[in-house]
């Protein structure tokens, strides 16, 4: 024997199926919109971490431009002595 519903209890059904298809849309675009979010932020944090690595292999040997000055001003000065003796001994 069939259950007969009344037609506000159908009505009460299909408008249920209705919100329920509509919060099931709000949530999906919600969930793809915060996704591509992260993926956005995800990459800018990846081009960050990777200027991080490159200034970092850049600048790890810094600490020797003073002895690299050092023996620059040494190499000049011996380039200056040899220089002299030079003239000194052409004719």
């Amino acid at each position: 024997m069939p259950l007969a519903l009344s037609n506000g209890v159908v009505l009460a059904w299909w408008l249920s199926l209705a919100a329920g298809l509509v919060i099931a849309l709000v949530v999906w675009f919600l969930l793809e919109w915060l996704r591509r979010t992260v993926l956005a932020i995800e990459t800018g944090v990846a081009a960050v971490w990777t200027m991080g690595k490159r200034l970092a292999q850049n600048t790890q040997t810094t600490h020797l431009f003073g002895t690299t000055k050092a023996r620059g001003v040494d190499l000049l000065t011996e380039l200056q002595e040899h220089a002299a003796l030079q003239r000194r001994s052409e004719p």
